[in-house]
Parts: C-alpha cells; sequence; structure tokens
C-alpha cells in the first residue's frame, strides 16, 4: 500500500490523496510538471479523464525543481487545465515514489495498493502504427476485475531534480 500524502492544492487549501478516493474504485496518480514538454502532451487526456473514468480519481502532482504554485496556476488557466493539481514543493513526495521525471503514472486500488506504474503510452499519437498504450490497458484489467498484464513500464520525461535547475549564475 502506498502512504497517503497531504500538499497543498492549485485552488487553494490542502488536499490529501485520499481525501479523492472516496466513492471510487481507486486513484490514478501522476507526477507531472507544467513546464515539461512531455506533459503538455497529455494536457487534453488529463483533462478528460474523469469524464472517462468517473469510478477513478485522478490526482496530479506538480514535484518539479523550483517550479512554483504561481507559476502552476498561471500555467493552468492558459493551458484552460481541468485536472486536480497538488504542489510537491520540496519533490518530497516524488522522491518517496521515487519518481526522477514527469509524467509517471501510477494506478492504485481503493486501498492504495499499486497495481500499475509507468509511462501513460509510448509517447506516440495513437493514430501512428507503432503507438502502445500503457494506462489504459492496465485500467482496462483493473476495472474488469483481471491482474494488470503489464504492471510496470519505463517512463521517460522532463527530470524533477536536476544539477542544470541549480546552476550558480554564469561568471
Amino acid at each position: 500500500m502506498t502512504d497517503d500524502f497531504t500538499l497543498p492544492a492549485l485552488g487553494g487549501g490542502q488536499r490529501s490523496l485520499s481525501s479523492y478516493m472516496p466513492d471510487r474504485k481507486g486513484a490514478v496518480v501522476v507526477f507531472w510538471s507544467s513546464v515539461c514538454s512531455h506533459c503538455i502532451r497529455y494536457d487534453a487526456y488529463l483533462s478528460g479523464f474523469s469524464m472517462k473514468h468517473p469510478e477513478l480519481a485522478v490526482v496530479i502532482v506538480a514535484s518539479r525543481q523550483g517550479e512554483t504554485l504561481e507559476q502552476i496556476r498561471k500555467t493552468a488557466t492558459e493551458r484552460k487545465l481541468t485536472f486536480p493539481i497538488l504542489h510537491d514543493a520540496d519533490s518530497a513526495i516524488a522522491r518517496a515514489w521515487f519518481t526522477e521525471q514527469t509524467p509517471r503514472v501510477f494506478l492504485l486500488d481503493e486501498n492504495r495498493t499499486l497495481l500499475y506504474r509507468g509511462a501513460i503510452d509510448n509517447y506516440k499519437f495513437p493514430s501512428d502504427a507503432a503507438y502502445l498504450a500503457y494506462l489504459e490497458p492496465a485500467i482496462g484489467d483493473f476495472l474488469a476485475g483481471r491482474p494488470v498484464r503489464q504492471p510496470e513500464t519505463a517512463s521517460f520525461g522532463c527530470a524533477i531534480q536536476s544539477v542544470y535547475y541549480i546552476l550558480p549564475r554564469p561568471l
């Protein structure tokens, strides 16, 4: 079982992972960044996730080093994002979940038992002949009561923490 956590919510106040889960069969937690080019590709998917999967909570955790709540709010407004975003300012939750890049997703059941972790897909467009979905088949298995056939995939994307984010100013 994964640990519960509480973080500042984009809309104000604090929210816990478990507060999104009552009356849900589980949750999808996505470690995300407002400036990650890989994450931008999933804006529409994540914004429509609750409509497609009302039985699952979706919780977005913004964990990128140096990303402020104000920057995230501005991005959410500009890109018209509708998914809930929590701010992991010190990346502590990302580290606890062994997450080093965004996006990285976790599918949990109602007891917060990990069922799948990794990428949403192979970062190709669904119209591409080489497209492979990873998260949706895992959700399908879970909701059908089957064991998740592929419980883990490699994820890729933008670094949450990097030496390049903290280099001193040029001389």
